[in-house]
């Protein structure tokens, strides 16, 4: 019987194992033909083997090596990843800086000086090439680096190598052991590292580790076993004396430089991936923290990852953890291979590196050299090329012959990697893994906590907008105190509830910077498929609601009695539910804004001269019969328009309160100040003429008549409500396809 063998892997001294026993699983004896069993099967046997060595009160298993073979003939362990690049070409058009003479070319280039653009270009742009046919390969076990000056491909050649750049755009071929590597496989073993620590200030090293975890590990593990996990990695990355401290930003005293870039790693690596991508990792930091931090990489690498990183200039200790090289120049490859190699390499071009000097350093400054020179660095990159075949000349093909990528896969996930693995039976190596780890329910959850543990430190935002809310609804009260049933009465709460509807879309204004500062997150943490982008956008509308809920009731208390508006409690509790109807489409549609507008300046000056639109069309400056038929479509997109008619008709709905009798007829005139009794003189008049009896408590205008006044005729104050509330939730949609149609994070 063929039998799979997991045996302990032998850990350098620096690496902190995650798993702590091994265990032995038999597989189904092969076919006649010899055939390896499929990868459904022995995911199968993994996952119950697993759970017999681990049991319920066990965590995680250590990193083991699967070994592949029958009992009598013992396979030697072959590298199991091997990520290959061949030819990788990427370029861009650039505008070009358009002189005298290119618009009027000379009658020499006319003739056919050769003035014409080249392919691709015309007279207004030209093509870049970023990375030109670079090739290459990184193992599991090693750390490759990508070294070269500002501008030489470095960052590009990482995106290329991460799928963060589109498909169109990129030429050439990867492939891991052999087989293509697509994108939905890449995005479930890999994890990129961003150059920026872009974490949540509020929250300490030891909850942003849990949070990742919550996302990255499946919900079928136990709470203690993803804590057990948070807590080794933390002992792996050497953040024990600060899991307890926060994040911190400007305002907020909180952990180190290097100490954020290792929270910043250890969040994509929570469920141990395959593949680690990570973007000058060591930049910004001293030396010493630089240090700590790529033997923090080699760590992982040797826990059977392949971690592929760009670095400007690691000092003579970092090169010693390195265990590949490639030197990038303008795009194209200079040198690539061991650190071992470079004295030979440079001794063999004729500019031997002396004795005692930072081999990298030299290497960049000879670079740099050569591209100042006339002829740049095209005579290093012939020679590499060349110096390159007769090195894979003299190789032998021993190490080529890997696992395939599926025997691969299924090692590292018996031995621990790629935590949220080992629940399909699917043979495909697409299928292994899921595509997300958790169910959205469970990914608003823990979306919803985050973002509530890291507001409710941050006291003072709500405080703030509290506290204008208040503020206004205390101005507008003692501003509008006791409005009586007068015309001037009349007029005066047309003009509160105008401003006080306005006021409480201007209100949600401060909701644009809340997801601008958590873009760049969002961008990280769903690029590699941490969370659903539906289960953000849920999850922010859930913790966004009771806030306001909150604010709509303390403006709703301050102002309605003390301006005296009608309609007793109940009218009370419909004038509540549309203010909070008005906070929540206003904040939808700044939250919608967010996700179009990437500047906050730019973004409140865009929610400031739309609002003042919406109020223009509300029909309170301009009755909707007045308006012009070619802006009546922006009377009915007005954000203000319903529940300004929806208080309206709150206020003036009680068909036998009166609001203009006999004399008053006359306010608002000029026979406003003509004494009492001429104005009775003149009523008796009118009444003469109309034929119909006219005293001073006679009811000219009721509540009704100012309605329809005021052309509130389409909608009743209910329907005015829900399409408020509609409205919320149509721009809450568009925040959600903004989010996946703008946040694909790649290059084009």
């Amino acid at each position: 019987m063929s039998r799979v063998v997991a045996e302990d892997l032998s850990p350098s001294r620096d690496t902190v194992p995650f798993y702590t026993q091994p265990f032995t699983m038999d597989l189904p004896p092969r076919t006649m033909t010899g055939a390896s069993p499929t990868l459904g099967q022995m995911l199968k046997r993994v996952g119950d083997a697993r759970r017999e060595a681990v049991g319920d009160g066990s965590e995680t298993p250590v990193h083991q090596v699967i070994e592949l073979g029958s009992p009598n003939l013992e396979v030697p362990r072959s590298i199991p990843f091997i990520l290959s690049f061949n030819n990788l070409t990427y370029s861009v058009k650039v505008r070009r800086k358009l002189k005298l003479p290119s618009l009027f070319p000379r009658r020499r280039d006319v003739l056919g000086g050769g003035g014409d653009p080249g392919a691709g270009e015309n007279l207004f742009t030209t093509t870049k090439t970023l990375l030109n046919n670079i090739s290459g390969e990184a193992r599991d076990g090693e750390i490759m680096a990508v070294l070269g000056a500002s501008g030489s491909g470095k960052s590009t050649l990482i995106d290329a190598l991460a799928n963060r750049i589109a498909k169109g755009s990129l030429k050439g071929t990867k492939t891991l052991n052999g087989e293509v590597l697509e994108s939905r496989m890449l995005k479930v073993i890999s994890a990129y590292v961003m150059q920026d620590d872009l974490l949540f200030p509020m929250l300490t090293v030891e909850e942003t580790l849990m949070f990742s975890a919550e996302f990255r590990l499946p919900r079928s593990l136990s709470k203690s076993k993803k804590r057990m996990r948070v807590q080794a990695l933390i002992d792996q990355l050497g953040l024990r004396n600060a899991a307890k401290t926060v994040i911190g930003d400007e305002g907020h005293r909180g952990v180190s430089g290097g100490e954020r870039r290792r929270v910043s790693i250890g969040i994509d690596i929570i469920h141990d991936p395959i593949v680690l991508f990570l973007d000058e990792p060591t930049s910004g930091l001293d030396s010493t923290s630089a240090y700590m931090v790529v033997k923090v990489l080699q760590r992982i690498a040797q826990s059977g990852s392949i971690v592929i990183m760009s670095v400007h200039q690691p000092s003579y200790r970092i090169l010693g953890l390195l265990d590949r090289l490639i030197f990038l120049s303008r795009g194209q490859t200079v040198y690539s291979g061991s650190p071992m190699n470079l004295p030979t390499f440079f001794a063999d071009f004729g500019h031997p590196i002396p004795e005692n000097e930072n081999r990298t350093e030299f290497a960049l400054d000879l670079i740099r050299e050569l591209e100042g020179s006339p002829g740049g660095t095209k005579s290093l990159v012939e020679f590499n090329k060349t110096w390159q075949n007769m090195k894979h000349s003299r190789k032998s093909e021993q190490d080529r012959q890997g696992l395939s990528l599926k025997e691969a896969i299924s090692a590292s996930i018996s031995r621990g990697k790629l935590v949220s693995g080992a629940s399909s039976n699917d043979a495909s190596p697409n299928s292994m893994v899921p595509t997300f780890a958790n169910p959205v329910w469970k990914e608003m959850a823990v979306l919803s906590k985050r973002s509530v543990t890291n507001s409710r430190r941050m006291p003072e935002l709500f405080g703030i907008r509290l506290g204008a809310v208040v503020v206004t609804g205390f101005i507008l009260a003692t501003v509008f105190w006791q409005l009586d049933n007068s015309p001037r009465g009349v007029q005066e709460r047309l003009g509160f509830f105008a401003f006080a509807m306005s006021t409480t879309f201007y209100t949600c204004a401060d909701a644009l910077p809340v997801f601008l500062q958590e873009r760049y997150i969002f961008m990280r943490e769903t690029a590699y498929n941490a969370y659903r982008r539906s289960s953000y956008v849920l999850s922010h509308a859930i913790t966004s609601l009771p806030g306001l809920i909150f604010l709509s009731f303390a403006f709703s208390a301050i102002t309605f009695w003390a301006v005296g508006l009608d309609g007793g409690f109940s009218g009370f509790l419909f004038y509540y539910f549309i203010m909070l109807a008005s906070f929540w489409a206003g904040n939808s549609f700044v939250t919608f804004l967010s996700g179009v507008v990437p500047h906050v300046m730019l973004g409140y000056t865009i929610v400031v001269a739309i609002l003042a639109y919406f109020l223009l069309f509300s029909g309170f400056f301009i009755n909707r019969d007045r308006i012009p038929a070619y802006w009546i479509w922006f009377h009915y997109m007005s954000l203000v328009k319903y529940p300004y008619e929806a208080v309206l008709q709150n206020e003036f709905q009680d068909p036998t309160k009166c609001f203009v009798k006999g004399t008053q007829i006359f306010d608002n005139t000029p026979l406003g100040e003509v004494p009492s009794s001429m104005k009775l003189r003149l009523l008796d008049s009118m009444s003469k003429t109309l034929g119909m009896r006219i005293t001073s408590s006679t009811c000219l205008t009721t509540g009704a008549d100012i309605l329809k006044q005021e052309g509130i005729t389409d909608l009743d104050k209910w329907g005015c409500l829900w399409v408020t509330v509609a409205w919320g939730f149509f721009f809450r949609i568009l925040f959600y396809f903004c989010l996946l149609l703008g946040s694909k994070n790649k290059r084009r």
